[in-house]
């Protein structure tokens, strides 16, 4: 840290006092929301937390002037927040932070018109981050961390401020959004629903009037619950949308939908182009979706366990891993052609044993018993069209598309 003269460290902060106070009384909400940005406005922020710790009576300063002390509630912590920042205590800034974060929210509430909503969508993105590091700083020190579920929390206050009538009600999706980063990190996804009921049912909220960009996180984010419940229709309708309407400059977003929709799609018997995996890096799908196309299950199972953790982590190994029977069919009827270039009358007649030896050449170990079994869960599922004839251990075809394709159905459950 530079050296701060006192008369220096004295300038600073009034000179911060006196931008928060002509915001507010201007309503200019471009420089107000960067009076609570510690992530992006750092370079004007630490200065001031500089100059907070050279002159100790920046409290007295606020209190002794009308123009300031309206404003103490929401400034005093906020500077307490700021010094705790600086020196790295995150914690004690976390707990601050959210002291000026109720006072804010109070002060906005009463508030008639929603011209501090862009402040306050600074203050929810602020509040979450800080308590992402506060919990890893009392992990680290063998705590329980606990400022992340605070921080939901005092986002549902801010959604309950913001999900009434008038003007405000478009700031909701944006807090909504915030909170489902805070639910999926926890790993409590179902409070997501209560928050999208609000957002689906009330009558107050119409989609289209929401900002591009907080309709985009929304459905990407719904999509992806969508996929956890194995809903593969609304996944992929959601997930469609937040790829159609994402800003096409943003590669790294359009990555992230793809990580999710790509195996939506799958699900629903359609296969990406090469040409996409390679441009956003998604080369993980690419032997999944090659062995799709060749009915390989050695070549599905190796691609899913050399990518294990990482789709583990994304929540899509399950989804993957019922690809298999989709592999089947396809194997299934690549035999099926082959046998119908060599004899066409008795194509729709496939031995189990034949099914047996074409998994051996792939090194897939598997006896006729459990080849039927197989074959039985494809007919179940309308995969494939035909029946047994147990005794001679025979698949009898359908002669009139035996191969069902799914065409953006998911298999039958």
């Amino acid at each position: 840290m530079a050296y701060v003269s006192m008369g220096e460290a004295h300038r600073r902060i009034t000179d911060y006092l006196n931008r928060f106070s002509d915001a507010v009384y201007s309503q200019d909400v471009v420089s107000l929301k960067l009076l609570f940005s510690f992530s992006s406005n750092s370079h004007f922020l630490l200065p001031l937390a500089d100059a907070l710790n050279v002159f100790q009576d920046a409290n007295r300063l606020i209190k002794q002037s009308d123009k300031y002390s309206q404003f103490g509630e929401i400034i005093v912590p906020l500077f307490r927040s700021l010094q705790n920042y600086r020196i790295g205590n995150l914690v004690d800034a976390y707990h601050a932070f959210e002291k000026s974060a109720n006072a804010f929210l109070q002060e906005f509430r009463n508030w008639e018109s929603a011209w501090a909503l862009e402040s306050l969508y600074v203050i929810a993105y602020e509040i979450r981050v800080l308590a992402e590091r506060a919990d890893r700083e009392l992990a680290a020190n063998g705590k329980s961390p606990e400022k992340l579920k605070a921080a939901g929390s005092f986002l549902m206050k801010v959604f309950g401020v913001l999900a009434g009538k008038g003007a405000k009600r478009v700031g909701a999706l944006y807090v909504t959004c915030q909170l489902f980063k805070i639910y999926f990190k926890l790993g409590t996804v179902h409070l997501c629903r209560s928050v999208i009921r609000s957002i689906d049912t009330a009558r107050i909220f119409d989609f289209e009037e929401f900002p591009k960009r907080d309709k985009v996180t929304y459905m990407y984010y719904t999509g992806r619950l969508e996929v956890f419940n194995e809903n593969f229709p609304d996944a992929d309708q959601k997930l469609s949308y937040a790829l159609t309407h994402c800003n096409p400059r943003s590669e790294a977003n359009i990555r992230m939908i793809l990580k999710y929709l790509i195996p939506v799609k799958l699900s629903i018997g359609i296969l990406p182009e090469e040409w996409m995996l390679e441009k956003y890096n998604l080369v993980e799908y690419s032997n999944i979706v090659q062995a799709l196309r060749r009915g390989d299950l050695r070549l599905l199972r190796h691609a899913l366990q050399e990518h294990e953790d990482r789709f583990l982590r994304s929540g899509v190994y399950l989804v993957l891993e019922k690809l298999e029977l989709q592999v089947f069919q396809r194997l299934f009827k690549k035999i099926y052609i082959i046998q119908k270039q060599k004899d066409p009358s008795k194509a729709h007649q496939m031995k189990l044993e034949v099914i047996v030896k074409a998994l051996k050449w792939l090194e897939m170990d598997m006896d006729v018993d459990e080849v039927e079994c197989i074959v039985a869960i494809l007919i179940h599922k309308n995969l494939v069209k035909g029946y047994f004839a147990h005794k001679s251990k025979v698949v009898v075809l359908s002669k009139q598309d035996p191969f069902p394709k799914l065409n953006g159905r998911p298999v039958n459950s």
